[in-house]
């Protein structure tokens, strides 16, 4: 009898394990068809139960967000995207409650997947699904307060569940570098993979926003997945606005805007 409901458990475990692989292959070729725009959903959160983060969350609207899309439209214009406007960003719910504390960098591979699926489940029960998730992103934005040389937290964009973690500071000031951080943590939801080394600087040449300039420095752009301006080889700094940056080729690649074989 005990054998029995081994293998029964087992198989409901392998059923399950199944139908989570497909609806994660699913939701990954769908998301990544460009046939219809992404949603994508930013959940405000008073990252320090401060009541000034909290005044700044309260006057938040979807308006705040709104070059991330024009980010996306004239990069999809550039690589002769079918869809005009590949993203639709809206604000979402203000969240009560705190996701499961991320992971710092370096962390084993088991302490990462082990908090990738406290998150997702997190998410799951926070932000429950009204409508099919395959083309929805939700990206929870901690906000932090600011202060004189504060190092916020890694943010985090899952490459599997189209979710995000992104930590910000609440100033209207910092609005614009806000948004590029989004953006990035988006991308890295759709497949694409940082371009800047262990020292936080762009790595030559796919982390460089004109690999080809002569002279290569200083340069004028950022790339959306280094984030950073190459002034030379040793120095670089963030981006002011996500009209200083750009999708390079590997990423655009990477996120199935351009196929391997259009560029052999």
């Amino acid at each position: 009898m005990r054998t029995l409901f081994r293998i029964f458990r087992i198989i409901v475990l392998l059923l399950i394990f199944a139908s989570l692989a497909f609806y994660a292959k699913t939701q990954k070729i769908q998301s990544r068809a460009w046939s219809q725009p992404l949603k994508i959903v930013i959940y405000p959160i008073n990252g320090e139960q401060s009541p000034v983060i909290e005044e700044y969350i309260q006057q938040l609207e979807s308006a705040d967000f709104k070059e991330i899309d024009q980010f996306f439209q004239d990069e999809a214009r550039f690589y002769s995207l079918d869809i005009q406007q590949p993203t639709s960003t809206s604000l979402g719910a203000i969240m009560q409650t705190h996701p499961p504390v991320s992971p710092t960098p370096g962390s084993s591979i088991i302490r990462i997947v082990w908090w990738a699926i406290q998150f997702r489940y997190w998410a799951f029960n926070n932000t429950p699904d009204d409508e099919s998730n395959h083309h929805r992103v939700r990206i929870f934005l901690h906000y932090h307060e600011t202060e004189e040389n504060k190092h916020l937290q890694h943010s985090l964009g899952l490459n599997k569940g189209l979710l995000a973690i992104v930590h910000a500071f609440a100033s209207k000031d910092q609005q614009s570098q806000n948004n590029i951080v989004i953006a990035h943590e988006l991308l890295h939801t759709v497949g694409a993979t940082d371009k800047y080394n262990a020292n936080n600087q762009p790595v030559f040449p796919d982390g460089y926003a004109e690999p080809d300039k002569s002279p290569l420095f200083p340069q004028t752009q950022a790339e959306i997945m280094a984030v950073k301006i190459p002034l030379n080889q040793n120095q670089s700094i963030m981006a002011d606005t996500l009209k200083q940056c750009i999708i390079g080729e590997k990423t655009a690649i990477e996120i199935n805007w351009v196929h391997k074989e259009t560029q052999e």
